[in-house]
């Protein structure tokens, strides 16, 4: 059964196709792909693949993806989650994007502090990991912020619009 996590002020939630259209609206807006290592999408029926995609990595234990609503709304203002999880490591890595219309109002670094915790004390992971490109000053920001070490720089590890991208490597464990 997926998991619905609660904040002081968000529901993080499974993401149905109802949420197909929240997801094009982030991941149609330049501001959001900039920096995420994707292409931006140019319809609704990526948005629905994308729905898909979370819900087969879920069931294949291969990452958790949340939608995340705004309490008393209805409807994502984003998404959260886990890639590259693996159990028998004990490690995954964290993803997130937000809509601008929502930016600077604390929700990411809320949401990214629920899901550390879920990591640790229900998913039993020991390290979670991000990747960010180097020039995403809000995001890396966030991640200093909320406790993650920057351990280095992967050289030109994301390709996106047909230029390669150096980011920095991040991480939070367990113990610390």
């Amino acid at each position: 059964m997926f998991p619905t996590l609660e904040t002081e002020r968000l529901c993080l939630r499974e993401i149905s196709k109802d949420d197909a259209e929240a997801l094009f609206a982030c991941f149609s807006n330049e501001n959001v792909t900039r920096y995420y290592g994707q292409e931006t999408l140019q319809n609704l029926a990526q948005a629905a693949a994308f729905v898909d995609f979370f819900a087969e990595n879920f069931k294949e234990k291969k990452g958790i993806r949340w939608g995340i609503e705004i309490k008393g709304n209805r409807g994502i203002i984003g998404t959260i989650g886990f890639n590259a999880w693996s159990p028998k490591h004990k490690r995954a890595e964290i993803g997130y994007e937000i809509h601008p219309t929502q930016w600077r109002k604390g929700f990411t670094s809320e949401a990214v502090s629920k899901v550390i915790q879920y990591g640790f004390d229900e998913l039993g992971l020991i390290r979670i990991g991000a990747v960010v490109f180097v020039h995403n000053e809000a995001s890396n920001n966030l991640l200093s912020k909320v406790g993650f070490q920057q351990e280095g720089v992967l050289r030109d590890y994301m390709y996106q619009n047909g230029t390669a991208h150096d980011t920095y490597v991040y991480s939070i464990l367990k113990d610390n």
